[in-house]
């Protein structure tokens, strides 16, 4: 296998993954910022031209980062982070889709529509007149995910899963990108801060 990868949470979000899981794979980066990403030679491989991208030993490429993680936890059940039960997968993976859309994507549109559209608007439709009520939607999110994390470790409950993994790189995409964690939400808060002090968090 190899790891096409690049700046941006997406990826981290892929490698933090791995790293939690103990697993290791070679990776290639891919220069985002100079699109290489839109490029004809990546797009055959990847024609959604996004990065990270999993090319496994037949060639064939998955690419969108909760189907790189499910394959691998897939290939490595152990340590489990999507679950090891039914239930427990259904858990982790309502959480992901929740944090995925009301977080993840609003954060992420927010910045590009706003601080990095001239590095999308040639890529993407972009708005720019969406782009502060993006981040307020996000940000409302993170404020009632606050509320549901009272009394918890982490975000599914008792142990670490791909919803952590996911938010934690999205938060701290958001720290640098003008969209930082409010004070107020202190669950969020003290998570992050459990989160940060991960050995994975440095993937």
């Amino acid at each position: 296998m190899k790891l096409y990868n690049s700046i941006g949470p997406n990826p981290r979000m892929v490698r933090m993954f791995m790293a939690e899981k103990g697993v290791s794979v070679p990776s290639e980066d891919v220069d985002i910022r100079a699109g290489v990403n839109r490029q004809a030679e990546y797009l055959v491989k990847n024609p959604s031209g996004t990065c990270p991208a999993l090319e496994l030993d037949d060639g064939a490429i998955i690419s969108e980062i909760t189907a790189i993680c499910e394959y691998i936890e897939d290939k490595h059940p152990t340590p489990a982070l999507i679950g090891a039960t039914p239930e427990a997968k259904a858990n982790t993976r309502m959480w992901t889709r929740r944090i995925d859309l009301g977080i993840c994507e609003p954060m992420a549109n927010g910045f590009r529509y706003s601080a990095g559209i001239k590095m999308f608007q040639s890529r993407m439709r972009c708005l720019p007149e969406a782009a502060d009520g993006l981040k307020a939607i996000a940000q409302d999110k993170i404020a009632w995910l606050d509320g549901q994390m009272a009394g918890r470790e982490f975000v599914g409950g008792d142990t670490i899963s791909m919803a952590d993994v996911l938010l934690f790189c999205f938060l701290d995409f958001g720290v640098q990108v003008g969209q930082p964690i409010d004070p107020k939400n202190a669950n969020i808060a003290a998570w992050h801060a459990r989160m940060a002090a991960r050995p994975s968090a440095q993937a």
